[in-house]
């Protein structure tokens, strides 16, 4: 089968023009599977190390750069909070990045817990889930708990996370000389980072991932900056 890669969003239907016009817009899809035990980046499901963050979008996952949202170049990237412990307790973050084109709906954003968090000494406390623009925000949603069972984790979404979710934001400048599309100068992140609080630990000492799988899919679709708009036609003719 043909494989295809191209700028710009994909529509289909049968009349591209006026009031009737009814064409859509295909639905897009990043995904991401990480098992965090696997500490080696550059292989399959690679799910990063203390500070790190990885991406995911193709085989195999790499190391991922979170950038503070700013419309400076050359981009500045996030600090990413190491793995913590004071006496017995302890944080570790873990984590993935995707970048999207500026201006898209995500429609899905779907958070599989596989195999449950599990480390080789003390107890897993309430793992929770940030899905924001940054490291450890929340512009699109939240997920109070990702560690209680295995299956589809729920993630809550306030009206403003949802008004957030129709247009993705400007958060990293990648030209220093935008072109006429201003759009391939700049990119929206997705980012999760999953925080994993314990207690019990052995003192002083981080405890080590044992166990713990997750599977994350973004489903989006990239807007027509070049149609008009619902009160002006005819769109245009872009093939």
């Amino acid at each position: 089968m043909a494989r295809s890669t191209f700028e710009g969003p994909v529509l289909a239907g049968g009349n591209r023009f006026g009031p009737l016009r009814n064409v859509g817009y295909m639905d897009l899809v990043q995904d991401a599977n990480i098992v965090l035990t696997n500490v080696t980046a550059n292989t399959a499901s690679y799910g990063g190390i203390s500070g790190q963050f990885i991406n995911a979008n193709g085989i195999p996952n790499t190391n991922g750069t979170v950038y503070t949202p700013s419309t400076a170049y050359p981009p500045t990237a996030a600090t990413i909070t190491a793995d913590t412990v004071s006496t017995t307790t302890g944080t570790l973050y873990r984590g993935i990045v995707m970048y999207l084109p500026v201006g898209c709906s995500i429609g899905d954003i779907l958070i599989d817990t596989n195999v449950a968090i599990t480390i080789d000494t003390g107890t897993v406390g309430t793992v929770t889930g940030k899905i924001g623009n940054n490291f450890n925000t929340t512009t699109y949603g939240s997920i109070t708990t990702m560690n209680a069972a295995t299956g589809r984790n729920t993630v809550a979404q306030t009206g403003a996370q949802l008004l957030s979710c129709t247009s993705t934001t400007s958060d990293v400048v990648i030209s220093p000389n935008p072109g006429a599309d201003t759009n391939s100068s700049v990119l929206s992140q997705v980012v999760l980072t999953i925080t994993i609080p314990y207690t019990g630990g052995t003192s002083g000492t981080l405890s080590a991932i044992t166990a713990g799988t997750f599977n994350i899919i973004v489903r989006y679709t990239q807007p027509d900056n070049n149609i008009g708009t619902t009160t002006a036609y005819p769109y245009g003719n872009f093939d």
